[in-house]
Formats: C-alpha cells, structure tokens, sequence
C-alpha cells in the first residue's frame, strides 16, 4: 500500500510540475481593434458643390466609433490653432450668420456650411478651408478627462503626431 501511495505521489509530482500559469501584463497586450486615424483635407465652398465636401472612409470605421472634425483657424508662432466644429460665425451688423458643420456615418464624413446668403461670402472665407478628421475609437471616449474641444489634447490622447497624419485630396 505504501508503494502504491509513494507510486501515485510521485505521478501526481510530475503532473502537477508541468502546469504553468503565464501572466498576462497589460502592457505586453497589443490591441488591434482600436484603431483611432486623422485625417486632413483641404476643400473650398461653392453652391457648385452645394456648399459641401463627402469625404469616404476606406476602409469603414466601426459604427461604435466617434468621429470629431477641426477646422484651421489660423495660425501664430508656427502654431496652428485648430476649432472643433460645429463653428458658428456672426457679422457686426448682424445681417448674415454662416457656421461650418458636419454629418458622419460609418462609412464617410460630409463637411458643409449652412447659413443665409452663402453666395454672398467672400471667398476668403469659403476656400482652402483645412479640416482634421479624427475618428476615435469607442474604448477612448470613456475618457472623460479629456477635452475634446481641444485638439492638440485629443491628438496626445490618441498618441498621434502630426506626421502620422493622411492628407487626403
């Protein structure tokens, strides 16, 4: 009995020897799925165009995906100054108010001014505008210690820089 007993210990030794546990720490995991893209695009208002730009993700981000749009708003020191849209504008005398907007589906994003008279614009005001589309996956919008409304913070959040953004035709 006792060489039984000693037989099965022994088994039982070996067996229990060869089960290992691996850790998982969180900083040795890639995630492939949250995949956050800027993109920038260049683009004049006309009632042409009807006043708007569709610019088409491809591939489609994820429906659970958001998406911000900036506007350049100028620039100071080499800084550019970036302003999240919706943008609204309003003269001194008040006659005419004009703001930059935008609509996003999963698979495009449409930049569009809406007010009165925009024929009557100058075009200083409706060409060359530069936009930054930053798609932000859903995992980060939980983030409520960042201000969306800031775009160099929201950039630092996603860890981009500015050479990693696509400029788009």
């Amino acid at each position: 009995m006792k060489k039984i007993t000693l037989v099965l210990a022994f088994i039982g030794m070996i067996t229990l020897s060869s089960c290992t546990v691996n850790e998982v720490v969180e900083r040795d995991i890639v995630d492939y799925d949250t995949i956050s893209e800027v993109f920038e695009v260049t683009t004049s208002f006309s009632s042409n165009n009807n006043f708007s730009r569709l610019v088409t993700f491809n591939p489609p981000i994820y429906s659970s995906d958001m998406v911000l749009v900036y506007r350049l708003s100028g620039y100071s020191n080499g800084t550019d100054y970036w302003k999240l849209l919706p943008e609204t504008f309003y003269f001194n005398d008040g006659t005419l108010d004009y703001k930059f907007n935008y609509n996003f589906t999963r698979y495009d994003v449409e930049l569009y001014m809406e007010g009165f008279e925009l024929w009557n614009l100058s075009t200083q005001i409706t060409n060359n505008q530069t936009f930054r589309i930053v798609v932000i996956p859903a995992a980060f919008t939980n983030k409520s210690a960042v201000d969306y409304s800031d775009y160099n913070a929201t950039i630092e959040m996603l860890g981009y820089t500015n050479s990693e953004i696509k400029k788009l035709d």
